[in-house]
């Protein structure tokens, strides 16, 4: 807004330098010194030098007027289009690349485009928008190749009432600090915490209807309901359970079954400057009516905060996963090496510093700290037939985040895992967001 403000000053500045010319053109020492014809065409081409002025401030004036849409993460649209009207088209993006050495095994280092993401918004009107993204994973996607290429959000939003929005569609669901804040200028670290991709499965997204809620308080709350997970996906023969065990049964959207619809809510609360306190709950029947899984059900629950006092940046959260009714289903997939658990959780503590700022330049180092299990305990099946409960992974992981412009990030990391020392590695990325 300050550089519309600069260049229609700017630009006002010359319209009086021309306007004073034009006044010079009238006056008597210049009449005697020029020729009627070129008085004229002089007097012509600074009238048409001012209307075009004109036009350009009206244009300003008009952008500066009309309402700008907004965008998932508080991200700044490039908009096209019609600017000075309600209608407007936005383009906003980000991705990642990174480099991981894992300490003990030098074989195993890798480079990889993680993500390319290019998100596409219309506003129908003042209160009316249209919000998209579409996600490239490791650079190229086809059946012999690692990368993936998904919606990760595609929904409608239309405001009700001052502060009050309903949604449909594919939607981000508001669980955590990462799940709908998971650019990578948002985070520390390379790579997104264990915590919010293991428990929570971070980017997660579900179709359906949403409301939200933001009084002047700082209060957000949201209600929704929505597709929920598959259990029937569960694949007792992979190691894909153990690492994210509702990250193996989620469903994105694609051709979902849905006789089941799971119910969320979330409280967040920011009316104190530099605090952010929130909560969260997701519910629904994942048996999806297939045969031996009518009754299971997930529950997900997380609570968090953010302090952000000064420099400082200090922030921890917990979540837990429950899966009921798992026993009859587990007893058929007893052989296997991944059965599905009944309870899961993280937590995790952070603290950063923001070091120095010069202009668009800033040096952040940081500290995490993370537990979490992805089987913390199994239904009880049979006497030695109950699968034994995984050990709690402990991981820090110090680094930092330096930004080199506005959307720009530079990141280096190492972790260290103190059950699984091999898991221990360097890493290095790029991140940024438009």
């Amino acid at each position: 807004m300050s550089g519309n403000s600069s260049t229609a000053a700017t630009r006002l500045k010359k319209m009086i330098s021309l306007a004073l010319a034009l006044s010079a053109l009238a006056s008597p020492t210049f009449v005697a010194a020029a020729t009627q014809a070129e008085l004229e065409a002089r007097v012509q081409a600074l009238s048409e030098q001012l209307d075009a002025l004109k036009g350009e401030l009206a244009q300003l004036k008009s952008q500066h007027e009309a309402p700008v849409p907004s965008t998932p993460s508080g991200v700044t649209p490039v908009i096209a289009g019609n600017p000075g009207g309600t209608q407007s088209l936005q383009f906003f993006g980000y991705g990642e690349l990174n480099y991981s050495r894992p300490r003990d095994a030098a074989s195993a280092t890798s480079a990889d485009v993680g993500r390319f993401v290019i998100g596409l918004g219309f506003r129908f009107d003042e209160r009316t928008r249209f919000v998209s993204e579409l996600e490239l994973e490791h650079a190229v996607s086809s059946s012999s190749d690692p990368g993936e290429i998904e919606v990760e959000q595609a929904y409608i939003e239309r405001e009700i009432t001052n502060g009050i929005y309903a949604k449909g569609g594919l939607l981000l669901i508001p669980s955590g600090m990462l799940n709908e804040s998971h650019e990578p200028t948002r985070y520390y670290g390379v790579f997104r915490n264990f915590v919010e991709t293991a428990i929570i499965p971070t980017t997660w997204r579900e179709g359906g209807l949403a409301v939200q809620g933001r009084t002047a308080g700082g209060l957000r709350w949201d209600v929704g309901v929505t597709t929920g997970f598959d259990l029937s996906k569960w694949d007792a023969t992979a190691s894909e359970g153990q690492e994210s065990p509702l990250g193996s049964i989620h469903q994105e959207l694609a051709l979902a079954r849905a006789k089941q619809l799971s119910g969320f809510a979330a409280l967040n609360y920011t009316g104190m400057a530099g605090l952010t306190l929130g909560a969260s709950v997701f519910t629904g029947g994942a048996g999806q009516g297939q045969p031996g899984f009518e009754d299971a059900k997930v529950t997900l629950w997380e609570g968090h905060g953010r302090w952000t006092p000064g420099r400082w940046d200090l922030a921890g959260l917990y979540a837990h996963g429950h899966i009921s009714d798992t026993q009859q289903i587990n007893t058929t997939l007893v052989g296997n090496p991944t059965l599905i658990p009944e309870n899961f959780f993280g937590w995790y503590l952070q603290t950063a510093y923001r070091m120095f700022d010069a202009g668009s330049w800033s040096l952040t180092p940081f500290v995490r700290y993370e537990r979490f299990n992805t089987a913390s305990s199994y239904t009880l099946i049979a006497a030695g037939l109950t699968p034994d409960v995984l050990l709690d992974q402990k991981v820090w992981t110090a680094g930092v985040n330096l930004m080199i412009a506005p959307g720009v990030v530079v990141k280096a990391d190492y972790l260290e895992f103190e059950n699984t020392p091999a898991g221990d590695r360097f890493d290095l990325g790029v991140g940024y967001q438009f």
